[in-house]
């Protein structure tokens, strides 16, 4: 009877212990179910978090307005300057103009003998002979767009360089405006800007031109701009 009783009772507490273990069991089921539901929810979360700041990024990148492009110049500076004295107010004016700038470059570039005075060198020969006209390397591009010409050049034997004749009768600069200047150590600029005029179409509007000296400065240069009608 001790026996049998001992037997049920044995019984019984594998019966408790099981079940507490079943408990157990489904709690920890259902505890990883809980933290999985969680890691959904914290992960759409962050989606959402990610969608709307992404939304944002765009909103403000649409709000932004766009650059509107550069605008064209219409005044371009041209210049000659075989030794460097004409450069710089090309440059000068460039700035002083807001303007684009192009430099007339020989194709055969002058050489110090070249440039020297009555020693029946190239220089001496082309000045000499009103039809020489020297060839130039490159050209301006899209010449319409510029209604005003600043054209820059050195005296040479009183006249402008023949390579400025070259470059007027490559162009067509019918209604455009032409401000000449020069350089010199003596010589105005006198008959040398009457002379390019014919090279020209009748169109064209020639203001008064200007002698500078070498060393000229940007004031000085400013104080002609100011006051010849070139825009």
């Amino acid at each position: 009877m001790k026996k049998q009783i001992y037997l049920l009772l044995s019984l019984l507490f594998v019966f408790i212990i099981a079940g507490c273990g079943n408990k157990e069991s489904n709690n920890g089921v259902e505890n990883a179910l809980q933290q999985t539901d969680s890691q959904i929810e914290q992960s759409t979360d962050y989606e959402q978090e990610g969608s709307e700041a992404k939304k944002q990024e765009s909103e403000i990148i649409a709000s932004e307005p766009e650059q509107e492009p550069d605008m064209e110049t219409n005044i371009l500076v041209v210049y000659f300057s075989a030794t460097g004295t004409t450069k710089p107010l090309a440059e000068y004016a460039t700035e002083i103009l807001n303007a684009d700038l192009y430099e007339i470059v020989p194709e055969d570039p002058y050489t110090e003998a070249d440039l020297a005075y009555y020693t029946n060198g190239r220089a001496d020969q082309e000045q000499n002979d009103s039809s020489a006209r020297p060839g130039i390397s490159g050209s301006v591009e899209n010449i319409e767009q510029y209604d005003t010409i600043v054209l820059g050049y050195p005296i040479w034997h009183g006249q402008a360089p023949r390579i400025i004749s070259t470059f007027l009768e490559s162009y067509d600069f019918s209604g455009k405006t032409i401000a000449p200047f020069c350089t010199s150590h003596s010589s105005g600029i006198g008959s040398s800007a009457d002379n390019l005029h014919s090279l020209c179409s009748d169109s064209a509007k020639w203001v008064d031109g200007k002698r500078f000296e070498s060393g000229t400065s940007k004031e000085t240069m400013a104080e002609w701009l100011e006051n010849v009608e070139i825009r």
